[in-house]
């Protein structure tokens, strides 16, 4: 079973980063002396359940571990720094740092480094997640010794919860547009102004129109969906943001 390390300091290694065409070695002192840091740990760069789910969660939740006083978020696999550097842009994840740990030496020392040569793989590390403050580890997430690759707590969710259970979510917006359209402006105006962030799928590029019939029954543009559930158009939209405010207001 893996060793819950709360209350022990964090592993004093050297991480080799890139930066610039350059490398960078950035020491445990450097990254957590005096600040509080969350650090999810994972199998591997561009592997399924870490691609699509572990690090772009923690990247959209940066903004609430902010204002619970975190300093920084950090993604740490058992990858070169040429490896994390690609994932990071692949992953559009420009809040989140992301480390290199490229021999494994600080897996190992956090006593999570397994084997993974059934996969390919090497050694990797496990998967896990920890809040250290000023180089102490406060909290842990270990994921299960189970088969595969088991993703129940270290999510960005639970560890938002530990932070504050009263912390409120950021809402899951998507905006189906076309090119030229007047109410897709508008409607993107409004989610900006009100501070809401959204991804915006642009017909004929991220999608066709047989898509946007698969989930709506509606073909204008632009279509809204907030939380897995259709908003509808600019003017619906407008009620539901006013809505929204009435409801904070009360």
């Amino acid at each position: 079973m893996f060793e819950n390390l709360e209350g022990k300091r964090i592993p004093d290694v050297t991480f080799r980063t890139r930066k610039d065409h350059e490398f960078v070695d950035v020491t445990s002192e450097e990254i957590f002396a005096g600040k509080n840091v969350i650090i999810f740990s994972l199998p591997g760069a561009f592997t399924p359940t870490c691609s699509s789910s572990h690090v772009p969660r923690y990247n959209q939740l940066v903004p609430q571990f902010k204002a619970q006083g975190i300093d920084d978020v950090i993604c740490i696999s058992v990858n070169d720094a040429f490896v994390m550097n690609e994932w990071k842009r692949a992953q559009k994840a420009d809040r989140v740092t992301f480390l290199p740990d490229g021999n494994g030496e600080f897996s190992e020392k956090m006593g999570l480094l397994v084997g993974k040569e059934d996969l390919g793989f090497g050694k990797r590390s496990w998967r896990y997640s920890m809040l250290v403050r000023d180089g102490v580890i406060d909290k842990m997430f270990i994921e299960p010794e189970e088969p595969g690759d088991p993703f129940h707590v270290s999510d960005a969710d639970t560890m938002l919860r530990h932070l504050d259970p009263n912390s409120e979510f950021p809402f899951d917006v998507a905006v189906f547009s076309r090119e030229g359209c007047p109410f897709c402006v508008r409607a993107k105006g409004m989610l900006n102004d009100a501070g809401i962030e959204f991804e915006e799928l642009v017909l004929n590029r991220d999608y066709t129109d047989r898509t946007l019939r698969a989930v709506s029954t509606f073909t204008t543009y632009p279509q809204v969906f907030i939380n897995g559930k259709l908003i509808g158009g600019s003017d619906d939209l407008e009620d539901w943001l006013q809505n929204l405010t009435t409801r904070n207001a009360a």
